[in-house]
């Protein structure tokens, strides 16, 4: 299941735009594979980003990021260059993902929780021993 749904693109950009960027063998008719790999693409890239903070995949489904799978995924379909509105949508959607990487956007996920299930590790550290101490730097000058 992706984060967002040809529904949810149709919505966004209409059924003309949609026929005209996902119809690659040109019957008239928007290529559902073409359509699912896009799909496909928008959460490889939203996960990318989600997972520093947050347990994949997110159910449900935040409306924020459905909203920027429906941006990245409609900027991938127009493959031979995007009208300036729909790169400035992709743009927004990558930055917005950066700041949830950074922590400094939350994405409301489960039932009632607001706050980020932080994805942690243990810091380890090894380094040799010290070689100039003050004992032995103690005439130097």
């Amino acid at each position: 299941m992706t984060y967002a749904t040809l529904s949810d693109l149709t919505e966004r950009a209409g059924v003309q735009e949609i026929r005209q960027i996902a119809d690659r063998d040109r019957d008239g008719v928007p290529d559902p594979e073409v359509i699912q790999a896009a799909l496909e693409d928008a959460d490889n890239v939203i996960n990318s980003y989600v997972a520093a903070k947050y347990r994949l995949p997110l159910v449900p489904v935040p409306a924020l990021v459905r909203t920027w799978a429906v941006s990245i995924a409609r900027y991938v379909l127009h493959r031979n260059g995007a009208p300036d509105h729909v790169a400035q949508d992709y743009k927004d959607a990558i930055a917005s993902l950066k700041d949830v990487a950074r922590g400094l956007v939350a994405l409301p996920v489960g039932e009632g929780e607001d706050v980020p299930t932080p994805v942690t590790g243990t810091v380890m550290a090894n380094h040799p021993p010290q070689v100039f101490t003050g004992r032995k730097l103690r005439g130097w000058r």
